[in-house]
């Protein structure tokens, strides 16, 4: 049975057993409340009556004493111990019937409901007659006016039961509507996505936010990571295919004169090994970038903390100095340490980055400096005195594999992926990269970090 199916038929029979215990419930309390309320004046009346025959008996003949406290629509009788009735039975002209009342001789006060022809009312209490003997007194009195009220009311509580169930059956398949549709639409969705090889989402038409809404926003959200991850990958496969290609077609060319002539040419044997290991170094960085590249931002697995940037970068720029034997200068503008909340490995990456792409394109010092903005935004910037960047080709510089000087890149051991990582990694950690550079006089990088990351101390 299909879920649509299953939520219409139990939430139909759910309803309907309420429905049904609600009448039920409602019969059964007014039913109760009606029969006692009739007990309760059957009661009193008896008393009543009771005390006024028992003053009058022997002074008035009985049996005319009965006939006048004779309800209209029953009888009254005094039943004596052996069952005889004292003085007759008197009934009502036109109801015969309550002379089918069953005789009996009840010793205490009682008001009870039974069932002849019709149904009754039988009051009975223990009254002393004139000779001093004890009988019993009973009042038999027709409610059948009250059992037909009840009767009506029954029938008319299961009309409103069946009535009832044609909106609870239509409710409850317009719910089960309601509640599949975001399911159908999804899995028509996922359906068109299986037969035609392309990512669709849903159209969420209601801005409420109930679950349903929820589940199409994640689903929507679901299906923005995986075409991000399939394109990354196919990227991944199409980069990797191609940059490959080069290095491994000159190991092989290498490889193929160290068969042929490497013996025999020492000088062959050098170069041959020196550019295989040249080509299998570049090979091995740029597979590792390609790898990180084909991440998405929410796997990079940031382990974010207080990081002091007067203190990283200091340390950051010596180590590297020491690396490279370059001259690294930092200069920090602020009165205090800055505190940013970041992840220290992802930011040192990226700081690297930028620093070799300084070393690599200028010859002279490379400058760190920490400051603010009038935004009140931390900002660093690494400016080197290099090349710099025509800027016609400023805005390309964060494509994959793209090289500004595509003979130095070679010679320095580039692929072009630097910078497209950087601008990953920058992305990752919230941070907004801006480019400036001068052709022949350098290039200068700034990292600008908003107030979400800034902490003063």
């Amino acid at each position: 049975m299909k879920l649509k199916n299953k939520i219409n038929l139990y939430t139909s029979i759910l309803f309907i057993i309420l429905l049904i215990l609600m009448n039920i419930s409602i019969y059964l309390l007014f039913s109760n409340m009606v029969m006692n309320s009739e007990l309760d004046r059957g009661k009193q009346e008896l008393e009543r009556n009771a005390a006024a025959i028992e003053r009058s008996l022997g002074t008035v003949a009985t049996d005319e004493l009965l006939r006048a406290y004779t309800p209209i629509d029953g009888l009254i009788r005094i039943i004596q111990e052996n069952l005889e009735t004292f003085g007759g039975t008197h009934d009502a002209s036109f109801n015969k019937e309550a002379q089918n009342v069953e005789k009996k001789f009840i010793q205490s006060t009682n008001v009870e409901i039974v069932k002849s022809e019709s149904t009754y009312m039988l009051s009975s209490t223990p009254i002393i007659l004139s000779n001093g003997e004890v009988a019993n007194l009973q009042i038999a009195k027709s409610i059948e006016g009250t059992t037909e009220i009840l009767h009506a009311l029954r029938i008319v509580l299961i009309i409103v039961t069946l009535v009832a169930m044609i909106p609870v059956i239509i409710s409850s398949r317009l719910l089960s509507n309601l509640i599949i549709a975001p399911i159908t639409s999804m899995i028509k969705t996922m359906s068109d996505i299986r037969e035609s090889g392309k990512f669709k989402r849903l159209t969420l038409k209601s801005e409420s936010n109930d679950e349903l809404h929820e589940m199409g926003t994640t689903f929507n959200h679901m299906i923005d990571l995986l075409e991000v991850n399939f394109d990354k990958q196919k990227q991944f496969a199409s980069s990797a295919s191609h940059e490959l290609k080069t290095p491994l077609t000159v190991i092989e060319s290498y490889a193929s004169l160290l068969k042929r002539r490497g013996l025999q040419d020492p000088k062959i044997f050098e170069e041959s090994i020196e550019a295989i290991h040249s080509e299998a170094i570049r090979m091995k960085n740029m597979t590792e970038q390609l790898v990180l590249l084909a991440k998405h931002n929410e796997q990079w697995n940031l382990e974010l903390k207080d990081i002091d940037l007067t203190e990283f970068l200091t340390d950051s720029a010596k180590a590297f100095q020491n690396a490279y034997n370059r001259k690294i200068i930092f200069d920090s503008q602020m009165d205090t340490n800055a505190f940013i909340y970041s992840d220290e490995q992802k930011l040192k990456q990226l700081l690297f980055i930028f620093l070799d792409n300084a070393r690599k394109y200028s010859d002279e010092k490379i400058t760190i400096t920490l400051s603010l903005n009038n935004k009140e935004e931390t900002l660093i910037n690494i400016s080197d005195r290099g090349i710099g960047i025509n800027q016609t080709e400023l805005p390309k510089v964060f494509d994959r594999f793209y090289r500004i000087d595509k003979a130095r890149s070679r010679k320095t051991g580039g692929v072009g992926l630097g910078l497209s990582l950087a601008k990953e990694i920058a992305e990752a950690l919230d941070i907004d990269l801006q480019l400036q550079s001068v052709e022949g006089i350098g290039t200068t990088v700034t990292l600008v970090f908003n107030k979400n990351h800034k902490k003063l101390s």
